[in-house]
C-alpha cells in the first residue's frame, strides 16, 4: 500500500516538524482501545515500545481550507484576496459563471490573469465590462466569479467561487462555495445540501413550495417533502440576491420494476500528467469525464466507493482542501445527479507517530469524535444514518460505559432505487495504515471488516432477502476481497496468510484476515440469493472477476478451515477513476478473471427488472472495455 505525505509549503508545511503537540492535549483521553500511547508532563503525544520513544509530528499548519479560501474584500475596482500566507506565489485565474446559460455551470476564465505575490492577489472586475459582461453584472449590480489558484511551481491547489454585489464600490455578497448537491433521493423526498461562505438562512424553492434552514449555518442540509414518485422536479435555491435553479428527478417507487441504469467507479485521487489530473488531491480530470459520461448514459445515480483524493492527512484543514477540491469536480454534474460516496484508505486523517531511529506508527486521529477520519468524512458529506453505530460492545470493548471506536456515521449504510439495495461498507474504519505497528498501538488493518460492522451487514442482507420489492443487492465496499493487480499483498488476500488481524486494547482480534474475508463470502454469497456483485476498488484497474464453486480461493498449502462458494456471484473492481494504474498479478483465482484493463473506466449497470447486465466504457474516449449479462 502507497501513501505518501505529499506536503504544500503553503497548505501544510513539513519543512519545520515539531514534534510539541498542542497543550490541549494535556486534557485529552487517549482512547482504551490503544496501547503505548501516552502524554507527557509537557503536553507531547508520543508511543513508548521497548524503551524508545516516538513523538507526534505536528506539521506548521498553515490552516490548508481556510486560509486558502483567503479573506476577500470589495474596493473601488474588484476584489483583493489576502491569504494571510507570504509563502503563497503564483497567479490566479478567474471568470464569471454563466448561471443561467447552462445546465452544468462552471467558470468561463477571462483572457487576463492576476500575480499571487506573498500571499496576496487583486482582481479589477472594471476591466471586465461591456463586451466582456455576459452574466449583466453591470445590470443587475451582482455577478458571480469563479477563480483558480495555481502556485509558482504550476500546481493547481484550489477552485474558488465567490458572489460580488455592486453600487459604490463592489463587496462580497452571500455564496455558495460548494454544491448544491442532490443527496439522500427517494420516491418522496431529496436532501439539498451546500455550504456558504457565512452563516444565514438559505430557501429552497420547489413545485411552489418554499423549505427553509431551521437554522443559520455555513453547512445547509434542507430536505424538501411531500413529492411525487419517479418525477423530474426543478429547484431554485436563494440566498440574499442570489439564486440558481437545477433539476432532480425523484426515485421510482419500490419494486416497481422500470428499467433505470447507475453508475461505478472509485479511486478518483490525484494522477500523473500535470494540470487538472491533480487539483490538489483530486483527479478533475477523469471525475468530470465520469460525470459527463454518467449523465449522457442517464445514470439515476453515482456510487464512488472510496479512495476520492490522496488524503493520508495530519490536519483536518488540509483533507478538507483536498475533499473541497473533489466535489467541485463532480459539482457541475451534480447539481442535478445524485452522487454517493464513501471512504477508502486514503481517507484517513492521522497522528503520525516517529522515533529517534525514523521509525513510524500510524492511527486513526483521535479524539474520535471531532478529529478521526470517520468524523470528518460526516461532516463533508450527505448520506444515509441507517448503518451501525460503532465497535463498542463487542468483546473486545473493555469499557462498555463509554464510546471508545470511531462512529459508522455515514460512512457505513444502505439505500435502495426501485428494486434494488446498495450496502455500503467501510474497510478502512479506525484505519491504522502500518501493519508492523499494529501490535504496538492498537488500530484495524487495511481491508479488515470489524466485528459489528459484519453482523449489521448479515442483518441488513437478511432483510433484504425478505424485501418482495428488492430482487438485486449489491454490496459495495473499497478493498477487494479477492485482489488481482496492485494489492496482492494486502487487501482481504495479504498474499493468502491470515496473522494478519485489528489488534483492540493491546489483544488481537480472534479471526485473521483470510477467515473474515471468508465470513464475509459467506454471507454475500452463500446465505443469500440476491446479491449479484461485489463492487470494489483500491486496485487502479477494471476487473471482472466470476466468483463460483469452481473458484481457487486459497494457496495450496493453507491450512485454515475453507470456505465453498455455493452460487455464481462477480466482483467488479473498478479502481480507474484517475489515480495511477497497476497492473494485472498472477493470483489463485487468475484463471477465472474474465476482463482486466488498466484504462480509465466507468462501470454502466442495467436494472431490468429481473435481468441485470453492464457495460464498462473509458469515459476519456468513449471506448467499450467490457459488457456482460450478470444474471438473468
Amino acid at each position: 500500500m502507497k501513501f505518501i505525505f505529499k506536503t504544500p509549503k503553503f497548505v501544510f508545511s513539513f519543512l519545520l516538524i515539531n514534534i510539541l503537540l498542542c497543550t490541549s492535549l494535556l486534557a485529552q483521553k487517549i482512547p482504551k482501545v490503544h496501547t503505548n500511547i501516552k502524554v507527557d508532563e509537557k503536553g507531547q503525544l508520543y508511543v513508548e515500545y521497548l524503551g524508545n520513544k516516538a513523538y507526534a509530528l505536528i506539521p506548521k499548519s498553515m490552516k490548508g481550507m481556510k486560509n486558502i479560501k483567503g479573506v476577500i474584500k470589495g474596493d473601488k475596482k474588484g476584489l483583493k484576496f489576502n491569504f494571510k500566507n507570504n509563502e503563497l506565489n503564483g497567479k490566479m485565474f478567474y471568470g464569471f459563471i454563466p448561471y443561467n446559460e447552462t445546465k452544468y455551470p462552471q467558470p468561463v476564465y477571462f483572457s487576463k490573469s492576476t500575480k499571487i505575490v506573498n500571499g496576496h492577489a487583486k482582481i479589477n472586475l472594471l476591466k471586465m465590462k461591456g463586451r466582456y459582461d455576459m452574466i449583466a453584472w453591470e445590470k443587475n449590480k451582482i455577478g458571480t466569479l469563479g477563480y483558480r489558484i495555481v502556485g509558482d511551481d504550476g500546481q493547481i491547489w484550489y477552485d474558488g467561487v465567490i458572489t460580488f454585489e455592486y453600487g459604490k464600490k463592489f463587496k462580497v455578497a452571500k455564496t455558495i462555495i460548494e454544491g448544491p448537491f442532490v443527496n439522500i433521493l427517494k420516491s418522496n423526498s431529496v436532501v439539498i445540501s451546500f455550504k456558504t461562505n457565512k452563516k444565514f438562512k438559505a430557501t429552497i424553492e420547489v413545485d411552489g413550495n418554499e423549505f427553509v434552514d431551521k437554522k443559520s449555518t455555513k453547512n445547509h442540509e434542507i430536505e424538501i417533502t411531500n413529492l411525487k414518485a419517479d418525477t423530474k422536479y426543478k429547484y431554485t435555491v436563494k440566498y440574499g440576491k442570489g439564486e440558481q435553479s437545477y433539476t432532480f428527478k425523484t426515485a421510482p417507487k419500490a419494486g416497481v420494476r422500470k428499467p433505470f441504469v447507475f453508475a461505478y467507479a472509485s479511486d478518483s485521487r490525484a494522477g500523473n500528467g500535470g494540470g487538472e489530473r491533480n487539483v490538489y488531491g483530486a483527479n478533475f480530470y477523469i471525475m468530470k469525464k465520469i460525470m459527463a459520461l454518467s449523465i449522457e448514459k442517464k445514470a439515476a445515480f453515482v456510487q464512488i466507493t472510496g479512495d476520492l483524493i490522496d488524503g493520508y492527512s495530519l490536519a483536518k484543514e488540509d483533507i478538507m482542501l483536498q475533499y473541497a477540491n473533489w466535489k467541485r469536480s463532480i459539482e457541475p454534474f451534480a447539481h442535478h445527479l445524485p452522487v454517493i460516496a464513501t471512504m477508502g484508505n486514503h481517507e484517513s486523517l492521522l497522528h503520525v507517530f516517529i522515533d529517534k531511529n525514523d521509525k513510524k506508527y500510524y492511527v486513526d486521529k483521535f479524539p474520535f469524535e471531532t478529529e478521526s477520519s470517520e468524523a470528518i468524512f460526516a461532516n463533508e458529506f450527505v448520506n444515509p444514518k441507517n448503518g451501525p453505530i460503532s465497535e463498542d460492545g463487542t468483546i473486545y470493548d473493555i469499557d462498555k460505559s463509554k464510546i471508545n471506536f470511531p462512529s459508522y456515521k455515514e460512512n457505513v449504510f444502505y439505500y435502495t432505487y426501485d428494486n434494488i439495495a446498495m450496502i455500503v461498507l467501510n474497510s478502512n474504519y479506525w484505519h491504522a495504515p502500518r501493519r508492523n505497528g499494529i501490535p504496538i498501538t492498537g488500530g484495524n488493518m487495511h481491508a479488515y471488516i470489524m466485528d459489528n460492522q459484519l453482523k449489521w451487514l448479515d442483518e441488513t442482507i437478511k432483510k433484504f432477502e425478505k424485501d418482495n420489492n428488492i430482487d438485486h443487492v449489491f454490496v459495495t465496499i473499497h478493498t477487494p476481497a479477492f485482489p488481482n493487480g496492485g494489492h496482492i499483498e494486502d487487501d482481504m488476500w495479504c498474499s493468502g496468510n491470515n496473522k494478519f488481524r485489528p489488534y483492540i486494547s493491546g489483544k488481537p482480534c480472534e479471526k485473521g484476515i483470510i477467515e473474515r474475508r471468508d465470513e464475509f463470502l459467506d454471507i454475500i454469497i452463500n446465505k443469500n440469493k440476491k446479491v449479484v456483485a461485489l463492487l470494489t476498488g483500491d486496485e487502479h484497474n477494471y476487473c471482472r472477476l466470476t466468483l463460483s464453486a469452481e473458484t481457487k480461493i486459497y494457496n495450496k498449502d493453507y491450512k485454515g478451515k475453507k470456505l465453498k462458494l455455493t452460487r455464481k456471484m462477480y466482483q467488479l473492481n473498478n479502481g480507474a477513476a484517475g489515480a495511477p494504474y497497476y497492473a494485472q498479478e498472477q493470483v489463485p483465482w487468475s484463471e477465472h478473471v474474465n476482463k482486466f484493463s488498466t484504462q480509465n473506466a466507468l462501470i454502466l449497470i442495467s436494472v431490468e427488472g429481473k435481468k441485470v447486465s453492464m457495460k464498462v466504457i473509458n469515459p476519456d474516449t468513449f471506448e467499450l472495455l467490457d459488457e456482460a449479462v450478470l444474471r438473468n
